[in-house]
């Protein structure tokens, strides 16, 4: 999908635009996860091997306010709380590049939230709160935020760039 066929959907589907949004959004959680859990590896935690994933995905969802509800997770949550606020805390600093992606994700997270009915801020002033919000960048456009969605995509070997192929091998698929 080009930047044009994004804006151009907004205005047919925007169900679709949102979901496609969405799906953006749990690019960038992804982005998130990696980058804290290489966060955390490097501070030399020396817990068991299931610990650093299950920290990092704690950081990782309160950060985008998508909390697990399973008992299992919800008890790591309240085991390791400060572990998860110092995990938060140190976005801003230890992983300043991700800030501006996470704060485009967070917003855009929030505007789709608002056009399905939820009228819903915490996540924002959490983020503020934490320091890893920019709140001096522009709301960035549905087509711009795709866009670079699909580059730090790419760049985590999380979403593969589109091929063009052919009309010969086109044809040759459907046959």
């Amino acid at each position: 999908m080009t930047t044009d066929s994004t804006a151009k959907e907004a205005t047919q589907n925007p169900s679709q635009l949102i979901a496609s949004l969405r799906e953006g959004v749990s690019v960038v959680q992804m982005i998130v996860f990696k980058e804290v859990k290489n966060y955390l590896v490097g501070q030399g935690h020396s817990k068991d091997p299931a610990y650093l994933p299950m920290l990092a995905g704690s950081i990782t969802n309160e950060a985008f306010g998508t909390r697990n509800s399973a008992e299992k997770f919800s008890r790591f949550r309240e085991n390791n709380r400060t572990e998860i606020e110092q995990g938060l805390l140190a976005i801003r600093e230890e992983l300043a590049n991700i800030c501006p992606i996470l704060t485009d994700a967070l917003r855009i997270q929030t505007l789709c939230d608002h056009q399905e009915g939820q009228k819903d801020t915490t996540v924002l002033s959490q983020a503020k709160e934490f320091g890893f919000l920019l709140e001096e960048r522009e709301v960035p456009l549905p087509s711009t935020f795709m866009t670079e969605v699909r580059k730090i995509g790419e760049k985590h070997n999380l979403i593969i760039p589109p091929v063009q192929i052919s009309a010969t091998q086109d044809q040759s698929m459907v046959h």
